[in-house]
């Protein structure tokens, strides 16, 4: 019994907030179009996991915590005599801040008494004086701890010296791995993309951890520098980086690097079997020069196109000597210098000061990034691109990307005599070198460069561009990841665009009207059970001009279900203070109306497990609420029971079936007892809930619209995907099923755990859908099957339909019957494909979500 093949799955992962990394963002892209499943994991700037999406690209952005770094500072402390007294009571900087607010309320208190001393005339004047000599005296005492304690740790950070081990030296590096190594043990990737020194132990130790849970787990490292030729400014970090590539480099299943030189380098010092490949990073050549964005770096700089203008892109430090082209321009009196940069640090601070210091800060323009596919674009209105690093052993031995970047922008370019890039310029004949930190040598080479930049730039040749293209570089990196992981994707299900723009706060485009300043303002959430929420909101978008939405679901990361959504929510982070806080701020003030489906808290779980701990808040706030119930948090388990002899719950295990009782009967009493309307999608929801609405489950049914014929093949395609066996009663259809499977009349397909995308091409692939023989009703995946033309088999009580319920053209089984009833849709073939031309029509008139926005139309007022 054949199963689907699932996308395999890559983990792209880097130290930094992402933000501004072109390299990482090109590769989760370039992977994306091939067919990968890719979650792009990075570093939260706050204390909250933040999730949002480059297309299909899933991106999360990892709270890490700074427990082992400040333990270790307070091991640090504790060590001698000094050190206890210096510190006692005071372990750690949030100790000292409580310590310094409770002295500032002692003080307030203090001030408070003296006051009061005052009513009592003369004879509290020695109070009075008692007390202000015992708040001078507290100050003092206060004062002098917080300079001991700050004394103690200048002292002791001075002392903390290099000892070699990347755990002792650098200990918050165990920090980045207790909080990535978690996001990758639920992504389980068959592959990870290890970026960046910080990264290397974290790839390693998850894709053991992995491996010795029996999965298949490689990960490659890749060096965007030669990390033993960098000066990172602390001797400590120094001696941890050293150590950490030592001890992790040789058990990567592969290394990348930037260059050949540091290719070659990494292969002699740490004996490696292989040379490692080299991916430079390079643009998007597709992206280039299609005029789509307006920006560009000369109108950021507010210039003329007759103003000689220079432009330096990219990560400001002391390295680049980016102050040797400021400093040049009191002598290039009509010259301009853009900055690109994405924030100021210490560095650009410093060249603007200095370029105010010298007269020429009305010359000197810091203008903003843009996303990585605009950058060639954005930069092609310069006249010169600048490369002005000092001779260090990293920049000898590679070319940065920047120098890829002015190419492609169609710009000479001025640099300095560091090695690569200088014999690249002066090999290709495409701009002018200087003496690196030479400022009049730099001014000549920008005098020569703007009187030959038409001659430089027409050397600007095909094959230059084609090389230092990303199409070209990522090409190598694509091979590797399948010959690591002998898996080959299929193909994507849909293109996706070069020039994919990160979504922030947002997992996708919904389809739907996003939240903004129309009469209704629509929330919904937080279950979006088989992307229902998405689907509805979508419905009304087509139906209602008047409403705008935000869709909120709780998403665990790695969960393989996409459904569309504005915001995920880790449900595991849904009790925090800083979700709940959050959730309250994107609700209360923004909606006009919410529906809140499966009974769940909308603001966290700040007001306990269910919905109506938050109505008061919602209802005070004068939103309109409205209840959603997809099954199983209102389908009373022992009355279903009663009322079907092959109930789920006769399979469900005992403790299951106790707390969805107790569940199902709270929901039910907030349905009768708050007064709201409550909506259902399934009509034998109404036994549980009679006074509820059904409002028609929604698929999109162009998207799962087939025009491929069904019973064709001398073995039909049989397709059955459960969510969850027991919920589908698979058990009990699966020994009829596979029967028929292994006689050879029917070819069958399970599929579990598969992405929507997946879920849909192969039902798109089958002859015949098989739902569910356990629930009295037919579910998403019913209606998905109805949309795509396939007929459905399926178990539907009598109760739930009539009394204006239409009844679909599912074919009614049993579990008892539904071997016989597949062998007749077998015996009359022609019968059968007329069961999915009419499913089709069924699906096209309840199920497009007209019939839906109708149903809300009276809560949507």
């Amino acid at each position: 019994m054949p199963s689907p093949a699932a996308r395999p799955r890559l983990a792209v992962i880097v130290g930094n907030a992402i933000t501004g990394d072109s390299r990482v963002q090109k590769t989760a892209l370039a992977a994306a179009r091939d067919g990968w499943e890719v979650t792009l994991v990075g570093r939260a700037a706050g204390g909250e996991t933040e999730y949002s999406s480059f297309g299909p690209v899933r991106v999360i952005r990892v709270a890490v915590d700074d427990v082992m770094r400040k333990h270790a500072w307070v091991k640090r402390q504790r060590r001698g005599l000094r050190a206890r007294i210096t510190q006692w009571g005071l372990p750690d900087e949030r100790a000292l801040a409580r310590y310094r607010t409770a002295h500032r309320v002692w003080v307030r208190e203090q001030r408070a008494h003296i006051g009061w001393t005052y009513s009592a005339g003369a004879s509290g004047t020695l109070s009075r004086h008692t007390r202000r000599l015992w708040i001078r005296l507290g100050r003092h005492v206060h004062q002098a701890r917080v300079r001991a304690f700050r004394w103690e740790r200048r002292r002791s950070r001075r002392k903390h010296t290099p000892v070699g081990e990347w755990r002792r030296d650098m200990p918050e590096l165990i920090d980045l791995e207790l909080a990535f190594g978690a996001v990758l043990d639920d992504l389980r990737p068959h592959v990870i993309h290890a970026n960046d020194i910080t990264m290397i132990g974290v790839a390693a130790q998850s894709a053991a951890r992995l491996r010795s849970r029996g999965f298949t787990c490689r990960w490659l490292y890749d060096a965007h520098e030669y990390v033993r030729g960098a000066d990172w400014h602390t001797e400590l970090r120094t001696s941890a980086y050293h150590d950490l590539e030592r001890q992790f480099i040789g058990r990567a299943d592969a290394v990348v690097t930037v260059s050949p030189e540091i290719a070659e380098v990494l292969r002699q010092q740490y004996h490696l079997p292989s040379t490692p490949l080299v991916v430079r990073n390079t643009p998007i050549r597709e992206a280039v020069g299609r005029g789509e964005s307006s920006a560009s770096v000369r109108a950021a700089c507010g210039l003329g196109p007759d103003t000689p203008l220079l432009v330096y892109s990219g990560w400001m430090d002391r390295d680049r000597s980016v102050d040797t082209a400021v400093a040049s321009l009191t002598s290039l009196p009509h010259v301009h210098l853009a900055i690109v940069s994405g924030r100021k640090n210490a560095v650009l601070r410093e060249l603007l000061e200095l370029a105010e210091r010298i007269g020429v800060s009305d010359r000197v323009h810091v203008v903003p990034y843009v996303p990585q596919a605009d950058v060639a674009d954005y930069l092609s209105t310069a006249d010169l691109g600048l490369i002005c690093s000092k001779r260090l052993p990293n920049h000898e031995m590679s070319l940065p990307t920047k120098l890829a970047e002015y190419l492609h922008a169609g710009l000479a370019l001025v640099v300095s005599d560091v090695r690569t890039v200088a014999t690249y310029v002066n090999a290709h004949g495409v701009g002018e070198v200087f003496s690196s930190g030479d400022v009049p040598a730099f001014a000549a080479a920008v005098r020569r460069g703007l009187s030959r930049k038409k001659e430089l730039a027409e050397n600007i040749s095909e094959a230059i561009l084609k090389e230092l293209s990303w199409e070209y570089q990522c090409s190598i990196l694509l091979q590797l990841y399948r010959d690591l992981s002998g898996l080959t994707p299929p193909p994507p299900s849909s293109v996706v665009p070069w020039d994919t723009r990160e979504r922030m706060g947002s997992v996708t485009d919904g389809g739907w009207t996003p939240l903004r300043a129309t009469p209704i303002r629509l929330g919904l959430g937080p279950a979006n059970h088989s992307g229902q929420l998405a689907a509805f909101a979508q419905a009304i978008s087509r139906e209602r001009g008047d409403v705008s939405m935000e869709v909120v679901m709780l998403k665990r990361p790695g969960s393989p279900f996409d459904y569309p959504a504005d915001h995920y929510l880790d449900p595991a982070a849904f009790g925090r203070r800083e979700t709940q806080i959050a959730q309250i701020q994107r609700t209360l003030g923004r909606y006009t109306h919410l529906l809140a489906d499966a009974f769940l808290p909308i603001l966290g779980r700040l007001n306990g497990e269910h919905v109506d701990g938050d109505l008061p808040a919602l209802l005070r706030a004068g939103i309109k609420v409205a209840l959603l119930a997809h099954g199983s948090e209102v389908r009373h388990p022992l009355r279903h029971m009663e009322r079907h002899e092959h109930s789920l719950f006769h399979d469900a295990p005992e403790e299951v079936v106790r707390r969805l009782t107790a569940v199902t009967e709270h929901n039910h009493r907030i349905a009768r007892e708050c007064g709201l309307p409550v909506f259902v999608t399934t009509p034998d929801l109404l036994d549980d809930l009679p006074q509820a609405i059904w409002a028609p489950l929604v698929v999109d049914v162009n998207a799962w619209a087939c025009d491929a014929p069904v019973m064709r093949r001398s073995r039909p395609k049989v397709l059955h995907a459960p969510s969850k066996r027991w919920t589908k009663g698979t058990a009990r259809i699966l020994p009829a099923l596979t029967g028929l499977h292994e006689r050879g009349v029917i070819d069958f397909q399970l599929a579990e755990n598969v992405s929507w995308s997946q879920m849909r091409a192969l039902v798109r692939e089958a002859d015949i859908v098989v739902d569910q023989f356990a629930i009295g009703s037919y579910g998403t995946f019913a209606c998905e099957g109805m949309a795509a033309g396939k007929p459905v088999m399926a178990y539907l009580s009598e109760s739930a339909y009539g009394g204006g319920v239409p009844v679909p053209p599912i074919v009614n089984a049993t579990v008892d019957t539904i071997g016989p009833a597949m062998e007749r849709l077998l015996d009359d073939r022609d019968a059968t494909a007329r069961i999915g031309i009419e499913s089709a029509a069924f699906a096209r008139a309840y199920h497009d979500g007209t019939q839906t926005v109708r149903a809300l139309a009276g809560f949507l007022r």
